[in-house]
């Protein structure tokens, strides 16, 4: 069954698995605020459990915004969950701080929380990482009304030298709105991050590459990451946006952008790849529009996905095609 609140919208989402129980972490707000523009405004991050990925027990929130003046005063947005190397469990989370009630303009940056059990976490001192504006677009230094760096995706170097974060993040230049690329810190303990330079170029087609993901699926390497139709550009302008999916050799890049494939519509977004108890790989996401263009707000049941035969693309199994799952 569908994850849904009758009381709240539910959006953006990610997974720690603890071997026994599948921990879902998500983003909601109230439907009483009438406009669900306003939900980024008023995101908080709360936990349910499962142990199959279709029925959850939901367990309210895990995290709030700070208090004025801190990084994330106005709302806790999109992040990731790992175990760290002594067995704690590390939340990196976006906090963000919108500077005026009439306008979208805010700054976005990235803190951690940690917990021993899943169920509790503590806030860290934060932010530990912001745009750097050697490589990153920041706030008052283009036309782009926030200060990208959103939704870590932290993950061990796979030759065991420290740790990578992915971020949604906007580069620098001359490339107006078609400047999306997936931006880049590294750590050697978690702690200290450095910014480094990004993993793709700008001038790919997206404005933004939003929930980035990486993950091995039977032997082949996986980007995935999000950008519906409003959020292409250049090339892209006017095509359909949703999931996208692109295979890569190395998880810490670079990503060749151009390569990109739809994996689903935007009726779906932020898609999140998992693996079941039985093995399998499949897609969640979030219903974002119904038919009539209304925000559905709640999370999709599991969708397998494998490869193409041939060497072809990542694609939804089980005869789901792109054009069933954006009618949902």
């Amino acid at each position: 069954m569908t994850f849904t609140l009758d009381t709240h919208w539910v959006w953006d989402f990610w997974f720690a698995d603890d071997g026994e129980t599948f921990h879902l972490f998500y983003l909601h707000a109230p439907r009483s605020l009438g406009d669900q523009h306003l939900r980024h405004r008023n995101a908080r991050i709360g936990h349910a459990v499962s142990d199959d990925l279709v029925s959850w027990t939901d367990l309210g929130v895990v995290l709030e915004p700070g208090g004025p003046g801190e990084f994330d005063e106005s709302a806790t947005w999109t992040g990731s969950v790992i175990q760290a190397p002594d067995g704690t469990w590390r939340m990196f989370y976006t906090g963000t701080r919108f500077l005026s009630p009439e306008t979208a303009t805010n700054v976005e940056m990235i803190g951690v929380a940690s917990s021993a059990d899943l169920h509790t976490w503590v806030k860290h001192p934060g932010p530990i990482t912001r745009a750097d504006p050697h490589h990153y677009e920041t706030l008052g230094h283009a036309d782009w009304p926030e200060e990208a760096w959103r939704d870590p995706w932290v993950f061990a170097d796979p030759a065991g030298a420290g740790w990578h974060m992915l971020v949604t993040a906007r580069a620098t230049g001359p490339h107006g709105r078609d400047s999306g690329v997936i931006g880049h810190a590294t750590s050697a303990d978690l702690v200290d991050w450095t910014v480094q330079p990004p993993l793709s170029e700008p001038g790919a087609g997206f404005v933004h590459l939003e929930v980035p993901q990486v993950v091995t699926i039977d032997g082949r390497t996986v980007l995935l990451f999000s950008a519906d139709s409003p959020a292409l550009a250049g090339t892209r302008a006017g095509a359909t946006g949703g999931v996208w999916a692109l295979e890569i050799e190395s998880p810490t890049g670079p990503f060749d952008l151009a390569r990109s494939t739809l994996l689903t519509t935007d009726a779906l977004y932020a898609g999140r790849a998992v693996q079941n108890r039985s093995g399998a790989w499949v897609l969640l996401a979030f219903e974002n529009t119904s038919t009539d263009g209304e925000f559905v707000g709640s999370l999709s049941d599991p969708i397998p996905v494998g490869w193409d035969g041939g060497g072809g693309p990542l694609i939804l199994l089980g005869g789901a095609t792109l054009i069933e799952v954006g009618e949902r």
